[in-house]
């Protein structure tokens, strides 16, 4: 291949396309604005070397189709989402395609357009116009810098009912109010698409936004991201479940890894409220978590069900030792028969239970259904307390880390 026997130059172009000789001034457009450092090649060869790593450094990659290649433009759009993966530039140059087959490549991440034969100083323009974005880039980057890199935080129920979302809504809404005066933000995300409670729990509407993200998750970015959010009383920010049933294979690993990240950029704390349902993308969550909740009672069903899903953590070789084990509704101090109970069932299990959380009693299905959070409902409530205090560890760690980065 050409690419690889231009070792003495630097590449800063390349060209994949099927025919070369269909689009006769894109030899001289290249050579005008790039000299001799650019190369050709088909659409394998250009998948070879970027899979290899070779187009990393590239300015721009040109993707060239004419009408012949409308018949298999799977071809097309796999390399585009490809290079896109990697964080390129592409600009399209299109010859006699059908307006349908332009905007389905265009809808794959194409970043410009030439139309071929191209009108004067076409693509110039193009050039000038990724160039000015690249240095918007750049910018921006510089900003970020300074961004947060924030603590994922998944709560995790083995079996419904057990507290899952009270807990999650909570922990994220004690964290978010502890000291008023703190510059840390915190976000919560429901994730159980079919039948979320966070929303509920809040008093907060379902935002069609939510649903537009989870059906366009090939084209998030940052601001797609943030339309999706709602505030609550602009202390902390939402991701509710969609306004309809989603199934949850509608995202991928690396869609929830996007979003994940984009909160990761936004806020120190994002709490995650997980389906009970595990699917592909839980060991996604799983990978990107500092500490994964994983609530149970104590009952047959989740000494079941937390059974199960230990075996898959150690089948699928993910990491246990993020897992931090809550049982809810756990006996009174002066409950020596439960207590004993609940160690037999620590035991059985071959866990470590590090978080009791008191039974709430109906006070707390009453906030919940008011949609008020415990803190702003029932304040003296015992799980109320013991939330509170989980939640004022986590900021102490995170403050510590903040000053020790700093």
């Amino acid at each position: 291949m050409a690419l690889l026997k231009l070792k003495e130059r630097v590449i800063e172009a390349f060209a994949a396309t099927r025919d070369i000789k269909k689009f006769p001034e894109l030899s001289g457009e290249l050579s005008e604005h790039f000299s001799k450092n650019w190369a050709v090649g088909s659409y394998k060869e250009a998948m070879e070397s970027l899979e290899r790593g070779s187009l990393d450094a590239l300015e721009v990659i040109f993707v060239c189709v004419d009408k012949n290649d409308e018949d298999n433009l799977g071809v097309v759009t796999t390399f585009i989402k490809a290079v896109k993966a990697r964080r390129l530039k592409v600009v399209l140059v299109a010859s006699d395609i059908s307006p349908t087959s332009l905007h389905q490549i265009m809808r794959h991440g194409a970043d410009d357009f030439v139309p071929c034969p191209a009108p004067k100083d076409a693509f110039g323009d193009a050039l000038a116009r990724l160039r000015a974005d690249a240095i918007n880039v750049e910018t921006e980057q510089k900003k970020t810098k300074k961004r947060r890199r924030g603590i994922v935080l998944p709560v995790y129920g083995v079996a419904g009912g057990v507290g899952t979302s009270t807990f999650a809504v909570n922990l994220a809404w004690e964290m978010a109010t502890l000291d008023k005066k703190s510059s840390l933000k915190v976000c919560i995300l429901d994730l159980n698409f079919q039948s979320g409670s966070v929303s509920t729990y809040l008093d907060l509407g379902f935002r069609d936004a939510v649903s537009e993200m989870l059906t366009h998750i090939e084209n998030l970015d940052a601001d797609m991201f943030a339309e999706s959010l709602t505030s609550f009383k602009s202390r902390m920010a939402v991701l509710t479940a969609p306004p309809e049933i989603f199934p949850l294979d509608i995202i991928s690993g690396n869609d929830i890894e996007n979003i994940l990240s984009y909160a990761r950029e936004s806020y120190d704390f994002v709490i995650v409220d997980m389906p009970t349902t595990l699917v592909d993308w839980t060991a996604n969550v799983l990978q990107m978590a500092e500490t994964y909740f994983a609530i149970m009672e104590l009952d047959m069903r989740s000494a079941q069900n937390m059974m199960r899903f230990l075996r898959v953590l150690k089948s699928e070789e993910l990491p246990e030792d993020k897992l931090q084990f809550v049982l809810n509704f756990a006996p009174a101090f002066t409950d020596l028969n439960g207590k004993a109970r609940a160690k037999r069932f620590s035991e059985s299990l071959g866990i470590d239970i590090n978080i009791l959380l008191p039974d709430g009693g109906k006070q707390v299905l009453a906030a919940n259904d008011q949609g008020r959070p415990l803190a702003d409902a029932i304040p003296k409530n015992p799980l109320r307390k013991e939330i509170r205090k989980i939640a004022a560890s986590m900021v102490s760690m995170a403050e510590e880390q903040k000053a020790a980065i700093a």
